[in-house]
């Protein structure tokens, strides 16, 4: 047995008690069809970009309630193809859709490439939603009391309707959905991975969201914000442990149908990998994990990016024939 396997071993028994509160399928399906009645109405211009290999476009889309969703998207311009595979990137924390010159090495594969902001953190996007309560540390303490306005049933959906978005338009194809995001991002990955049948690859690094319990009592990431709401309400306890188990990725992941490759540094002090063991045991279709046993949070870097661009291209060698 080699030092990794060594060292991660227990990891892959790791199963804490799943927390599902009896109307957790009820929940999603009853917040599927809220989002999905908010109107698309999807927008793309072009804008001047100097590199001429990609068409990059600005976007923007209603989210859950009609909070618009601004993003990039970039199309190959040297592989002519009348639709393109799609990969979807959700972004960390307090980050946003980013530049599009972060995203090329995707295009270059000859895929089309979909950046969203997530609301309130660092990009164009706002926030529509209106809260009942007004303590927040962070937006992932953001309506905690409530879960029918916590922050990140919002976000979900954000994300789930970025795939809308992606669908909809005329030179993607809809059958070829790939999803991309790394600690937050992986966790909005995995959501919607669980709560939409479309993409046909997850590939999360570092993911957050997972084991939310835990997350809270070691004041992990952005976690702590909630750590600390309860500090200052601690009757709500119990409420905000059930209200928070409705986003909890562990108990999403027998939902996931789609392949998933995951990332995890052993180091990790924000995402501990544990915690995201909790989901990645419970998936129950192809799967595959890398673990970086000196990395933290910043997890695999480019080398991993080099991996999972490499496996795209193993798995689904069709889409990038020439």
């Amino acid at each position: 047995m080699g030092y990794i396997d060594e060292v991660s071993k227990e990891l892959y028994s790791y199963l804490p008690p799943l927390t599902k509160q009896d109307d957790f399928d009820e929940f999603w399906k009853t917040t599927i069809q809220q989002a999905k009645a908010v109107p698309l109405e999807p927008e793309r211009d072009q804008v001047d970009y100097p590199a001429r290999y990609a068409k990059v476009y600005e976007i923007s889309y209603y989210g859950m309630d009609e909070t618009r969703i601004h993003g990039w998207l970039i199309v190959p311009a040297f592989a002519k193809k009348e639709k393109y595979p799609c990969l979807i990137h959700y972004h960390g924390f307090n980050g946003s859709r980013g530049k599009p010159s972060e995203l090329m090495h995707w295009v270059m594969m000859g895929m089309a490439v979909l950046s969203v902001d997530c609301r309130d953190q660092g990009g164009r996007t706002g926030n529509n939603a209106s809260y009942s309560h007004g303590y927040t540390a962070n937006v992932a303490s953001k309506g905690v009391h409530n879960k029918w306005e916590y922050y990140y049933r919002y976000a979900y959906m954000d994300a789930l309707k970025a795939i809308d978005f992606a669908c909809a338009q005329e030179d993607i194809d809809a059958s070829k959905i790939v999803i991309e995001g790394g600690s937050q991002g992986g966790a909005l990955g995995t959501a919607v991975s669980a709560l939409d049948d479309r993409p046909v690859l997850s590939m999360v690094d570092v993911p957050s969201n997972s084991n939310l319990v835990c997350r809270i009592e070691g004041n992990h990431g952005a976690f702590a914000a909630v750590a600390e709401y309860l500090n200052k309400h601690p009757e709500q306890t119990d409420l905000v442990m059930d209200n928070l188990s409705y986003f909890d990725t562990m108990n999403l992941a027998d939902r996931i149908s789609c392949r998933v490759l995951a990332s995890v540094g052993l180091k990790d002090e924000t995402c501990p990998p544990q915690m995201y063991f909790a989901t990645y045991n419970r998936i129950t279709n192809s799967k595959d994990i890398v673990i970086y046993p000196f990395n933290g949070h910043e997890g695999g870097g480019a080398g991993h990016t080099e991996i999972k661009l490499d496996y795209l291209r193993n798995h689904f060698p069709d889409w990038f024939e020439e």
